[in-house]
């Protein structure tokens, strides 16, 4: 078998669901983190390069300046396959990158001096924490945005178009007060909406400082330059992060977790929300869409599984079981640096990738949904029991004290029916004549308060903010 064929791939990610993530590699693979790397490094040495009292011992010349502006902004001619037979002589990533850098300069007629300004000042780390805050925030916007937003607004067409479909609601699985479905739909709407709005906010945080954080190599070297402001420009102006200033040797990922936490958070709404569509189907609230020549079992004809949202609740457990981890382990280093968060950050694109195929997941099952409008009616008409909290409420009101007593006693752990439910509110004298008259007009498929209204409000605002976060 060729051994670079999806079907040899350990992971999933690059085998079964290698066609799904369409370009997402680019981003998060061990030649995207090369590339990001070469690129820090070029942006760095221009920016030294712009510096008045580093200029001249730079000696960047045009040609050069030309090249390391290209290489930053066309990551296609970089190589990182020629960084990586580099590394096997290192036996380290971040100085292969730089021997890279120097050798292509080189080839460019880039003098020795200039050579010797390529990582100058520089840890691994402020080369590393850059590169992965550049990862991050084009995944964020490329990728995670995008699909994140589909689903949010998927489910609020369907939440729009069934604001006012009545359907019982179930606490503890039981018989509940009625809701909508479209009710039902938008508070998962809301919910996702927020964390969405939460990732959109988050600042990733660099450094610039060198070995333990305090630019004590910088000084040395040019000691009358503010190298706290040269960083900061660096940062925020050249690569678009936002700088900070306390760190050790590494930036302590509390910003990146913020961010992955953001996407755990949302994975697990997410989750729930499969969980009760599952359920829907599973009563048959919803029906699926059929296609020709699909399977729904090997043995029984007749299945059509709700395979979609339990391939999303998978990819989701997975995503969220190393999301959490990275939220116990980045966040702690021994002393000014150890390395282990390095291992741990090269599986971030692997937390992302089954995130972003669950997100896919729940797309094409939410495609599939068709409403039930007829069970759902029949739901609620064979549970009248839930308007009892409407009469003993109406009770309260009118100062009748064992209210809720007395319809439980009546109601509770028995069938009730329309008929009964009329012949308790009749009997019960100290009503007026209104009050049963508009009791008696109550339906289960009536009973669903300012459902309607407040799906329509929610969905509203959700759809003016994501307006104005696109």
């Amino acid at each position: 078998m060729d051994k670079n064929s999806s079907l040899s791939s350990i992971s999933p990610l690059d085998g079964r669901y290698g066609g799904k993530l369409g370009d997402f590699n680019e981003l998060v693979s061990e030649a995207a983190l090369i590339r990001y790397r070469v690129r820090v490094e070029s942006a760095w040495l221009l920016h030294l390069a712009e510096q008045k009292d580093i200029g001249a011992d730079v000696g960047l010349d045009t040609d050069c300046r030309k090249l390391l502006q290209s290489i930053f902004s066309d990551t296609a001619q970089i190589e990182p396959s020629e960084v990586k037979a580099l590394e096997k002589k290192t036996n380290h990533d971040v100085k292969a990158v730089e021997y890279y850098l120097r050798s292509t300069l080189a080839e460019a007629g880039a003098t020795d001096q200039t050579q010797a300004f390529v990582h100058f000042a520089c840890t691994s780390e402020d080369i590393n924490n850059l590169s992965y805050g550049m990862m991050l925030d084009d995944v964020r916007r490329l990728h995670l945005q995008p699909v994140m937003t589909s689903v949010l607004e998927a489910l609020c067409d369907i939440a729009k178009r069934n604001a006012g479909l009545s359907m019982l609601s179930r606490t503890h699985g039981q018989s509940a007060s009625p809701t909508t479905l479209g009710k039902e739909f938008s508070v998962f709407a809301w919910r996702l909406h927020r964390q969405l709005q939460q990732l959109t906010k988050v600042q990733i945080e660099a450094k610039m400082s060198g070995a333990v954080g305090h630019y004590n190599a910088h000084m040395v070297a040019y000691p009358h330059i503010d190298w706290i402001a040269v960083s900061k420009e660096f940062i925020e102006g050249h690569i678009g992060l936002k700088q900070n200033q306390v760190t050790t040797q590494i930036e302590s990922h509390d910003s990146t977790i913020e961010y992955l936490d953001t996407i755990r958070r949302f994975n697990s709404i997410l989750l729930g929300f499969c969980r009760d569509v599952w359920s829907y189907i599973s009563i048959g609230y919803f029906s699926q869409k059929t296609k020709d020549g699909e399977v729904g079992s090997s043995t029984m004809p007749h299945k059509v599984n709700p395979i979609d949202f339990e391939n999303a609740e998978g990819q989701l457990g997975i995503a969220n079981g190393l999301l959490n981890h990275f939220a116990e382990k980045l966040l702690i280093s021994r002393w000014q640096r150890d390395l282990s968060d390095s291992t741990v950050l090269r599986n971030v694109g692997v937390a992302l990738g089954h995130s972003l195929l669950a997100y896919h997941s729940v797309l094409k099952g939410l495609d599939k949904l068709v409403v039930n409008k007829s069970r759902l009616t029949t739901d609620l008409d064979d549970s009248w029991e839930v308007l009892t909290e409407a009469v003993q409420t109406v009770m309260r009101r009118r100062g009748i004290a064992d209210a809720y007593e007395r319809l439980k006693d009546f109601s509770r752990g028995q069938p009730v029916d329309e008929a009964m439910l009329g012949r308790l509110i009749e009997a019960t004298d100290e009503l007026s004549e209104r009050d049963k008259k508009l009791l008696k007009l109550l339906t289960p498929e009536s009973y669903t308060g300012l459902a309607e209204q407040m799906t329509n409000r929610t969905l509203d605002k959700i759809a003016k903010e994501l307006g104005e976060m696109q």
